[in-house]
């Protein structure tokens, strides 16, 4: 569920969103931005703005270019967002992933972003509500455990929309209302047309992970061994 978090009202922050690649060598940052305690007051927008790293140069004129790695579970192309995204904007396009195939989402809680992949291909992107103090978000890769989509905390009683449970103890990804000031009690929020695109793909078992400013390049394994099976 999400809470008004007044202490954080009136403050902005710039989210770099990234997975903007300019070739198999260009890294791929998980949107990795500035954590929100960290930034001043002030009245501006709050916002993710892409991040570009420039491809690293060859070590001699003769070197082999690397194969990529190939999969389910490896990134091979990313939604091309150069674009600040606000609270509450999402981005979601299925035209360059193949119709089936494996299903992963990752979350970086310091950018406070999330993405969907399928067969490796970035689907959808947005902003995320996260939980902070003694409700914080965990970290670690989660298989969904449960679907409902008009769930009702037993716990706070609150609306959580296509819910996709991760925890015994009620951390999930659910529909929220995605605005600055707002905070979930350590669960995923996302926007309600976010949350339900996700759930109509969700499966029970897929993965999501969640990191804090975890980084990876171009072709590189999002799972790996037990956790890609």
């Amino acid at each position: 569920m999400t809470k008004p978090n007044n202490l954080w009202a009136k403050r902005w922050v710039r989210l770099p969103l990234g997975f903007v690649a300019t070739s198999l060598a260009s890294l791929l940052a998980f949107h990795a931005g500035q954590d929100i305690a960290e930034v001043a007051f002030g009245n501006g927008v709050a916002e993710a703005a892409p991040m570009v790293s420039a491809a690293p140069k060859p070590a001699a004129a003769t070197a082999l270019a690397a194969k990529p790695v190939d999969g389910p579970f490896v990134v091979k192309s990313i939604l091309p967002i150069a674009e600040p995204i606000k609270f509450g904007k999402f981005y979601w396009d299925e035209t360059r992933a193949p119709a089936s195939g494996a299903l992963v989402v990752t979350v970086d809680l310091e950018a406070r972003v999330i993405s969907v992949f399928r067969d490796g291909h970035e689907i959808g992107a947005a902003a995320i509500l996260k939980g902070y103090g003694d409700k914080p978000t965990p970290t670690g890769i989660f298989p969904i455990t449960e679907k409902d989509a008009d769930h009702v905390s037993n716990i706070y009683d609150a609306p959580m929309p296509h819910m996709l449970r991760l925890t015994n103890d009620g951390v999930s990804i659910h529909g929220s209302k995605v605005e600055m000031g707002y905070a979930t009690n350590g669960c995923v929020g996302v926007p309600d047309e976010f949350a339900r695109n996700l759930f109509k793909l969700a499966k029970l078992g897929d993965k999501v992970i969640i990191t804090d400013g975890k980084k990876l390049t171009v072709g590189q394994p999002i799972l790996t061994g037990d956790h890609a099976n």
